[in-house]
């Protein structure tokens, strides 16, 4: 299997809802516009951004399909599908009209906290099954387990589907130790918004972003002036978003950038429980680092 390119700026994309909590397809449609347009690689479908943990089946099944022929060809497409039970991941794979989509990203096991040989086996037996590339997504952060940089580089040796990482462990020594060592044609992507353009100097691939979907332009600016090696640029852009970039997590995601999103007019700040919108503090503290960004 000839591995996909995902590099540069990939968008976890959020799910826009109405006030009575259903989702908003119009202004998920204006959403997707509004990215595709403003420079971005690649989507990523129902990832924790998306809030997919709050979604029936029912939804996602609508969901998907609409993504799909809204964005009609013109990006890359990777969907989210992990959880903690392999087999039921393992069926969820096999029951899903993957025909076109790009890739599967799937994040480690969360709650119960598997061994390293637990997470090997149970990307293996994903591995196994998929008919699509693999993405490993490893946010300890969140899943209460780290994926050891030699447990990566065991998958990403012993399965040619599986063709990179999302890597969110937050760990500089085990991100180079990811660089150094990986298969040449193995992808490292950076999980965490602000560490993007420090990881693409150690040489990572791109980002997977939140923070893209109120700033896809200069965000995506960056990305690709980091991997053209042109550091000082990128680092202008990079300092220019840092503190918007932070806010967009102090209350949780996607909390901030939905905020962020409802600010400059693209969708109204409706989440699901047990998230909630952030505090009027927060919320004006977003409004003012937009405005400098945008002055």
């Amino acid at each position: 299997m000839n591995p996909a390119n995902f590099s540069g700026t990939g968008v976890a994309i959020v799910t826009p809802f109405k006030k009575d909590k259903s989702i908003d397809y119009p202004t998920l449609e204006k959403h997707i516009e509004f990215l595709i347009n403003n420079g971005i690689n690649y989507l990523v479908v129902l990832g924790t951004t998306g809030e997919s943990v709050t979604l029936s089946d029912e939804e996602k099944d609508q969901l998907i399909p609409f993504v799909i022929q809204k964005v009609n060809k013109r990006l890359p497409l990777v969907l989210g599908i992990g959880g903690n039970n392999t087999s039921a991941v393992i069926s969820k794979i096999q029951k899903t009209d993957l025909s076109k989509i790009d890739a599967v990203l799937s994040v480690a096991p969360y709650y119960n906290k598997p061994s390293q040989q637990g997470l090997y086996e149970h990307f293996k037996a994903i591995a196994q099954v998929s008919p699509k590339p693999i993405i490993l997504y490893n946010v300890p952060g969140r899943t209460g387990v780290n994926i050891k940089a030699d447990t990566t580089l065991r998958l990403a040796n012993d399965f040619k589907n599986v063709v990179a990482v999302k890597e969110a462990a937050g760990d500089m020594s085990q991100a180079m130790y990811l660089v150094k060592d990986k298969p040449a044609d193995f992808q490292i992507i950076s999980g965490e918004d602000a560490l993007s353009l420090p990881l693409i100097m150690l040489g990572f691939a791109g980002v997977i972003s939140v923070v893209a979907n109120a700033m896809p332009k200069e965000f995506s600016e960056m990305v690709k002036l980091g991997l053209d090696n042109n550091y000082t640029e990128a680092k202008k852009i990079h300092y220019k978003l840092l503190e918007f970039t932070d806010q967009m997590f102090v209350e949780g995601n996607p909390s901030g950038v939905k905020a962020a999103l409802e600010i400059l007019g693209i969708m109204e700040n409706n989440l699901r429980l047990p998230l909630v919108p952030v505090s009027d503090n927060t919320y004006k503290k977003i409004i003012s680092l937009i405005q400098k960004i945008k002055s």
